[in-house]
């Protein structure tokens, strides 16, 4: 039974699950919109608000905890400079999860995350 598991398993062991949703975090911040399907776009949510919150408080020992996460070094580095424009009076909400048809043989509910 999985009482009180909040960790979405997605089907795959939890070596393969980190590096699913760091690459999908990656290429979110990276493209600002992907398509996947629903419970990974809800799965990469969190993830990528939490990279979005290292970003706001700038410091550096939150630019190192973001560098350990995403794979792409430039990227954090142009995450953390424009990160106060774009996201300076928000408090959270960083992304929106948008429903779409499903273009996959396997019949999964695809969707459209993005950053807002």
């Amino acid at each position: 039974m999985r009482h009180r598991c909040r960790v979405p398993q997605l089907s795959k062991p939890a070596d393969q699950r980190r590096a699913l949703l760091r690459s999908l975090t990656t290429e979110l911040i990276r493209h600002g919109r992907i398509t996947t399907t629903k419970v990974r776009a809800k799965a990469v949510r969190s993830e990528v608000e939490r990279i979005i919150t290292l970003a706001k408080q700038g410091t550096l020992a939150a630019r190192r905890r973001a560098l350990g996460y995403v794979y792409d070094k430039q990227l954090v580095h142009a995450l953390f400079e424009q990160v106060e424009a774009r996201y300076g009076n928000r408090n959270g909400g960083y992304t929106r999860i948008i429903r779409t048809v499903n273009r996959r043989g396997d019949n999964a509910e695809m969707a459209i995350i993005e950053l807002v």
